[in-house]
């Protein structure tokens, strides 16, 4: 089966949600414990063995807990209604959820791995098409439990995806910009300074990571691929900055590019003059937090993206710079519910001086002439930040408290 005409980036969030559902699926229920230092495996060196069974459905919800005691313990969610549920372990004063796991089928068990201390708990049930139960109350004397994080509405994320929405139309504003200014090299020929002037403009798009599924089909004709084309890089709907890029590193004279450039201003002028009209999904922010990394390793790392610039480590230093801008308006959020947040940012810290290494004024060294060392460096800090961002996706997932 060919891939998505779309381009990559628009391809790749367009399956966002159903890709979140793994996503939380992976990680929901076991995240919050293992940053206690849980295994992923199970339960921790010389706690108790024994599971505790717990009922999920709207009737019975959190029944099963009959033994509450401090330390490492493994619970065996059991849906026994029929439909789907998440189920959340939570203080019941508070609602700082301890542990929480996504898409319990009707007749399926999923474990929920915490680490108990001193403190009230409760079991929340929340059925897909039904109201919230909270079930029994229960308390624990003794032992450190480990850190809750208050649940995130898409209410509290209404802010931070105005502020960065609002950053993103400045963003577009320098993207006009610096396109006009590749489109005018092209036009009066001057290819030298095209390709000097590719560069910026490019990046400078890159930045704007967590807004490209709210470009729709836009981010195809402005930085699509070839990916599913019939004739590849020269078929008549590849279009963007990746086209131009072709033709600017393969020889090809201004005369064939200068239709592909107009196209390329009046996609990204299109979606500068719109954007004001554009809304974001809020509930998708902390998502894309995680992806624009995670779409960076699969896509720049690999070299998907290369059309001859060997630009991709500079893309991916965007990349960075744009995930960063997506953190810094939901700190907030993230300041009382993360405790990995300042580890978070120096990984960002180190991932920015690595990257940095490979930036030689306006020119950047290709993937293909690092040496090994530096390619398991490169791959090691991003893949760390990867693993630390999904924490940021499931934190800031909204959840239902009702």
């Amino acid at each position: 089966m060919p891939l998505p005409r779309l381009g990559t980036r628009s391809a790749r969030l367009r399956t966002a949600p159903a890709v979140f559902v793994v996503l939380a699926v992976a990680l929901a229920g076991t995240l919050l414990a293992f940053s206690l230092g849980v295994p992923r495996h199970g339960r921790a060196a010389g706690a108790p063995s024994a599971h505790v069974v717990i009922d999920v459905s709207q009737s019975h919800c959190g029944r099963g807990w009959t033994r509450p005691e401090p330390g490492v313990r493994t619970f065996d969610l059991h849906n026994s209604s029929d439909g789907a549920a998440e189920v959340y372990l939570e203080d019941p004063a508070s609602q700082a959820v301890y542990g929480e796991v996504e898409g319990i089928g009707p007749g399926t068990t999923r474990q929920l791995t915490v680490r108990l201390g001193q403190g009230t708990y409760a079991f929340k049930c929340v059925p897909d098409d039904a109201d919230a139960v909270t079930g029994p109350t229960v308390h624990i004397t003794g032992g450190q439990r480990g850190p809750g994080a208050a649940p995130v509405s898409e209410h509290d994320l209404i802010p931070p995806a105005l502020a960065y929405q609002k950053w993103v139309g400045g963003g577009l504003d320098q993207v006009v910009r610096l396109t006009t200014k590749l489109k005018d090299a092209i036009d009066r020929g001057d290819l030298t300074a095209a390709r000097s002037a590719w560069l910026p403009a490019h990046l400078e798009y890159e930045r704007l990571g967590a807004a490209y599924d709210a470009f729709g089909d836009a981010d195809a004709a402005v930085n699509g691929t070839d990916a599913g084309l019939p004739g590849g890089v020269h078929d008549k709907d590849f279009a963007g900055f990746h086209r131009i890029e072709y033709g600017l590193w393969h020889g090809e004279p201004a005369d064939g590019l200068r239709a592909p450039a107009a196209a390329l201003v009046k996609a990204v002028t299109g979606l500068r003059d719109t954007w004001s009209q554009t809304r974001m999904d809020p509930a998708q922010l902390g998502l894309r937090a995680h992806e624009i990394l995670e779409n960076t390793v699969q896509f720049e790392l690999t070299g998907r993206t290369d059309y001859g610039s060997g630009s991709n480590l500079a893309t991916v230093r965007a990349n960075l710079d744009g995930t960063r801008e997506v953190l810094s308006r939901l700190r907030p959020l993230l300041t009382t519910r993360y405790a990995g947040l300042p580890e978070l940012r120096k990984e960002l810290d180190r991932a920015g001086h690595t990257l940095d290494g490979f930036g030689h004024g306006a020119s950047w060294t290709p993937l293909d002439r690092l040496t090994r060392a530096q390619r398991e460096d490169v791959n090691a800090v991003l893949g760390g930040l990867v693993e630390r961002l999904a924490s940021v996706a499931t934190l800031c997932d909204p959840r239902r408290t009702v």
